[in-house]
């Protein structure tokens, strides 16, 4: 059975998500979801200069997140701190 990670989004991911178009909605939150069982997923790459940090792609979109492995008290955690469009370097401004 493959590893269940705890999926922790930003209230200003929250809010960005609300903000597209439904196809495009559908689309990033699905890739969200599928975070939670499989982090490192083969479109993946780790983020310079961040430690934990990751980023993902859902078609014209790039998701920004952080992974937190489990311990033996506490579940591994997924934390989405930033969705933006792939081509607009402003999803990597301010981190």
């Amino acid at each position: 059975m493959a590893e269940q990670y705890l999926l922790l989004i930003s209230k200003s991911v929250a809010k960005d998500l609300q903000d597209l178009q439904p196809k495009q909605y559908k689309q990033v939150v699905a890739k969200i979801l599928s975070l939670g069982t499989e982090p490192r997923q083969q479109d993946c790459q780790a983020l310079k200069g961040i430690e934990g940090g990751y980023r993902a792609d859902q078609g014209e979109f790039r998701i920004l997140y952080y992974i937190q492995e489990a311990t033996a008290k506490q579940l591994g955690q997924v934390k989405i701190f930033r969705v933006g469009k792939r081509n607009d370097d402003e999803v990597y401004r301010n981190l």
